[in-house]
Order: C-alpha cells, then sequence, then structure tokens
C-alpha cells in the first residue's frame, strides 16, 4: 500500500507555483485519470446553469447536433495542453483553436473566468469526495496556477491572484447567476444525453438515473431537473465507493479495465487528427470542460 502513494511523495517534492505544468499532468494523468474526467464533466454540466452561458450553447445548437464532436473537439484541445504544456509548439496551435472559437461569440469577462474556474474546483471536489485519496494541497495549487496560466493567454481579465480568491469568485458567481431557462434545461438534457450514451443499453438507463446524483440541489433547480429518488442516490455513492476502493487497491487492473478511447468520432485517435482541424469555430468555452488525459479512463 505505501507505494501505492509513491507518486504523491514525489509531487509533494515539487513547488506547485514552478512545476505547477508537471504536477498537474502528473495529476489528472496518473493519479486520477478517471476521476479527473468525472469531475470535468460535472464542470461542463454546471455552466448550463447559467443563462447568459446556457443560451449561447442553445443558440448554436451544438449541443443539440454535435454533442459527441464538440466534446472530443475540445477535450483533445484541453488534452494537447496538458500533456505537452500550453507553450508548447502544440499547447499553442490547440490555445489559438481556442481562442478563434471564441471570437464567434460575445462572451463576457466573468463568464469565461467562471467557466476556467471550474476547471480548478469541480475536480478537487469529486476527487476529495469520490476518489481513492483526497487532492494534495501541491495538485489543488498546481491545478490553480496552471488553469490561470492558461486563462492568461485566453485573455480573460481579472484573474485571480490565489487559490482562496478564486474559489470565492467561484461561489459567489454561482450564488448570483444561477437560475432556472429553458435554455438551461434544454442544453443540460443534451449533456445528460450525451453521458449516458458512452454506455450500452441496458447500462445506460441505469447510468442516465444515476447522473443527477452528481449535482447539488442548486444545479438541479438551475437546469429544471427532478431530485433523484432515494435509490438513485443509493447506487451512485455505493458504485463510486467502490470504484475508489478498487483504484487505491488494484491501480493497474483498474486502469486496463477502465480505458477507452478519448475521442469518439476521431476513431485514429491520438494519431488521426490535426490540431488545426479540431474545432470548427462553434465550441464554446463552457464545452470546452474537456478531460485532460490522452485516455478516457471510463
Amino acid at each position: 500500500m505505501r507505494a501505492r502513494y509513491a507518486t504523491l511523495r514525489r509531487l509533494q517534492t515539487l513547488d506547485p507555483k514552478s512545476d505547477h505544468q508537471r504536477i498537474h499532468r502528473i495529476s489528472s494523468d496518473t493519479e486520477f485519470p478517471w476521476d479527473y474526467g468525472r469531475g470535468l464533466e460535472v464542470a461542463i454540466w454546471r455552466t448550463c446553469c447559467v443563462p447568459g452561458i446556457s443560451e449561447t450553447l442553445d443558440g448554436s445548437g451544438e449541443f443539440a447536433l454535435r454533442a459527441q464532436k464538440r466534446y472530443d473537439d475540445t477535450r483533445i484541445l484541453l488534452g494537447e495542453m496538458v500533456r505537452g504544456g500550453y507553450d508548447s509548439d502544440r499547447g499553442r496551435e490547440a490555445l489559438r483553436q481556442i481562442n478563434r472559437a471564441h471570437r464567434h461569440y460575445d462572451i463576457a469577462n466573468d463568464d469565461m473566468l467562471y467557466v476556467l474556474s471550474t476547471f480548478v474546483f469541480e475536480p478537487v471536489r469529486w476527487i476529495d469526495r469520490w476518489a481513492w485519496r483526497p487532492v494534495s494541497e501541491t495538485e489543488r495549487l498546481a491545478a490553480f496556477y496552471f488553469y490561470v496560466e492558461v486563462g492568461r493567454r485566453m485573455n480573460i481579465r481579472s484573474l485571480p491572484t490565489d487559490y482562496a480568491e478564486f474559489e470565492r469568485f467561484n461561489r459567489a458567481y454561482e450564488r448570483e447567476r444561477f437560475r432556472p431557462a429553458a435554455s438551461n434545461h434544454r442544453v443540460g438534457a443534451s449533456v445528460m444525453r450525451l453521458y449516458s450514451s458512452w454506455y450500452p443499453r441496458p447500462v445506460a438507463r441505469l447510468v442516465a438515473a444515476t447522473l443527477p446524483c452528481r449535482l447539488d440541489a442548486h444545479a438541479r433547480w438551475a437546469l429544471g431537473m427532478a431530485v433523484p429518488p432515494l435509490w438513485a442516490t443509493a447506487v451512485h455513492g455505493t458504485a463510486l465507493r467502490a470504484h475508489a476502493r478498487a483504484e487505491r487497491l488494484a491501480p493497474a487492473l483498474m486502469a486496463r479495465l477502465m480505458t477507452r478511447p478519448t475521442a469518439r468520432t476521431y476513431p485514429g485517435y491520438p494519431k488521426g487528427y490535426r490540431i488545426g482541424d479540431i474545432g470548427p469555430g462553434h465550441a464554446v468555452l463552457a464545452a470546452s470542460g474537456a478531460e485532460s488525459t490522452g485516455a478516457d479512463h471510463r
């Protein structure tokens, strides 16, 4: 069991500010590949709780018509920045694609800043609650520094100077901006259909019933989503606790069992695409909760 924490001990010898790219890559790709993906999926869903964001997504029709493609595009672009670094040749090209897509829309700076904050906090919150170990302070700060630097390269203004400040902004924004809207419900329903579509049909119905358990009551209210039944809450919690125990005891086996191709609309992935072809100019930041790993551990 001591060997299971060897990577954590190594990460804690690094500086979360100067080494944040290395720490974040190892944390998201090696320590929590499956759980990090689930946290980022929650991040996407929460952005749909804001009418100003959901109206843009709803108006583009991208989630209604091409949800899997949009999801794959943005996962690839974020994955390029995580794996190679945001200042690598491929990382800079990925950033150019993201910025090019955003130019098609008039997105408020606070909305951009909020979506960026979800990439930091939703994976951390998911991991702290459901993963095989909690996130260390080194990993928390590294994720913060990583996404602040990404935000700087996306020309987002008023970027925070510390983790606590960013979390206060995240909480205050949700209190003020989460409101029910028809566009929230439509886009949120498209997201749920996408997530449940990744499983075989008999399992997909069970997954769809438990997916709302990933959201708190405030988010479900804003999405016009019913309270999940008690049995669904029980199945959800039991399954995730069992997964965490299996990850702790048999990480190599779980990696083999849970790994799936990252990009389902790119059969040749990770070799069958050019970054310049990703994102036809319709994806927006709220759809950019791409899993920041090279493989989808599902």
